[in-house]
């Protein structure tokens, strides 16, 4: 399916890379890719133009070299309207650690701050060595915080006070549970507010339901989503059985994939066929509308083994080739999907490094003849509203998408809804729902185009 064009990655060093986020670093309203590196700089890769490919534009600040980057995310915590960048770094493989993260905050005349270098935060950086992070809209007030999945130490949920500090709320709202944390998955599964999905190491995996006062419960094994020590890695939301509602893939390091699919309004049944199911070494996992046919399929980034690609063919999971993404020899620690180039065609880029350094690794899908649309909803505040719903109908169908929150293992993906149409011509309606419950409705929307969605009454 996929083909290469590595080559327009025009400033990519051999290193050890681990996490993505898509975001949009420097304000001009197009999104660039925050790769982690560890013990090695990390990268802001901005698309420049068909000439000339992907450039590194990282900002002093953000190179960051002397720490070991591996976890990445972006929301906006402050309410500002542009959003901030969380940085994991771990030194070890659990429990305290020396280094601790960074909270980078951008600031007209000032750059890029770390929020936990400033007077105020000093004591608050999180050293327990974590892997991934996510962005939680606790309350849907369209400020988020940062929560951090760690191993060996209790979960961290990082928001700002009413005075400009951060404070770790984990214990307060019911999140400060403590495992071998590894993957997250932010979005309103159950709840009509954002519910948080935690894959682990060592136990099982956690879901914790948004009470609808910013305050949650663990739910895992009741919902049927616990799968208890299968070492779990990558997960991704997908509505794999095209019931018009989101159910969970999940990648396990030691044990069998998972496909829960809902099987009531809480709970969930493991799915997966056997091909699907087979082990393997995987470290993200992906699910998009690569070729825009309007059926997304699911990538497994594995690490020392060849990645593997599946597609719902006459309502079954099978597996098809991958193309030059298959990487029989590829290092894959993070990868991260968006559309950078603005033709309708997401571009997937692969990071490696947990065995050796290797260079990012881009592939893009042929789409020719198919059609798309891209809903890109806002917070009140005008940041990207991760964690709402989005919901097309068009030729018959409903597609759903949540906007991405934190997922993949250490990634996090661009915080667009991205539909492919196939030969469609039209899209009936396209609803937003917001982690707060607002929902708008556009009926009719131009299709091959990229639909920005305010909040309702902004």
């Amino acid at each position: 399916m996929f083909e290469d064009y590595s080559s327009l990655l025009t400033e990519n060093p051999a290193q050890r890379n681990y996490g993505i986020a898509v975001t949009d670093i420097d304000g001009d309203g197009a999104f660039e890719l925050f790769v982690a590196g560890f013990d090695a700089s990390n990268l802001v890769l901005k698309w420049a133009g068909h000439e000339t490919g992907f450039i590194d534009v990282a900002a002093p600040e953000l190179i960051d070299r002397n720490r070991q980057a591996i976890g990445v995310a972006a929301c906006d915590v402050d309410g500002d309207g542009r959003e901030e960048i969380y940085v994991l770094n771990t030194d070890t493989f659990g429990g305290m650690k020396r280094v601790g993260d960074r909270l980078f905050d951008y600031r007209s005349g000032e750059g890029w701050v770390d929020l936990f270098e400033m007077e105020i935060n000093l004591g608050e950086a999180n050293l327990i060595a974590g892997r991934s992070v996510g962005a939680v809209d606790r309350t849907g007030s369209g400020r988020y915080g940062f929560f951090v999945a760690n191993y060996g130490g209790p979960m961290r949920l990082y928001e700002l006070d009413e005075l400009g500090r951060l404070v770790d709320l984990a214990p307060e709202v019911g999140v400060a549970l403590k495992t071998g944390g590894r993957g997250v998955l932010p979005l309103p599964l159950i709840s009509q507010g954002m519910d948080i999905y935690v894959s682990n190491e060592g136990g099982a995996n956690y879901l914790f339901l948004n009470q609808g006062d910013g305050t949650f419960i663990e739910a895992g094994q009741q919902a049927g989503l616990g799968d208890m020590y299968e070492n779990g890695r990558g997960i991704a939301a997908v509505d794999a059985d095209d019931d018009g509602r989101l159910d969970v893939v999940l990648g396990n390091w030691e044990g069998p994939h998972r496909m829960f699919v809902r099987v009531g309004h809480d709970m969930f049944r493991d799915r997966a066929g056997r091909d699907f199911a087979a082990p393997s070494r995987v470290r993200t996992v992906i699910a998009a509308d690569f070729d825009n046919d309007g059926y997304e399929e699911i990538f497994f980034n594995n690490i020392g083994q060849p990645n593997r690609l599946f597609a719902r063919r006459d309502g079954q999971w099978v597996e098809v080739p991958c193309g030059a993404a298959r990487e029989p020899t590829g290092f894959g620690t993070g990868a991260a999907v968006g559309d950078f180039d603005g033709d309708g065609r997401l571009e997937l880029v692969i990071s490696h490094g947990e065995s050796g350094a290797q260079p990012l690794s881009l592939y893009r899908a042929a789409a020719e003849g198919h059609n798309w649309l891209r809903v890109l909803p806002l917070t009140r505040q005008g940041a990207p509203a991760r964690g709402a719903l989005v919901t097309i109908r068009a030729g018959g169908r409903k597609q759903v998408r949540a906007i991405n929150a934190g997922s993949g293992y250490l990634c996090q993906m661009e915080p667009v809804a991205h539909f492919g149409l196939g030969t469609g011509r039209a899209v009936e309606e396209v609803t937003v729902r917001w982690p707060g419950g607002a929902v708008v409705s556009i009926v009719g929307p131009a299709i091959n185009e990229q639909l920005v969605v305010p909040y309702p009454g902004q």
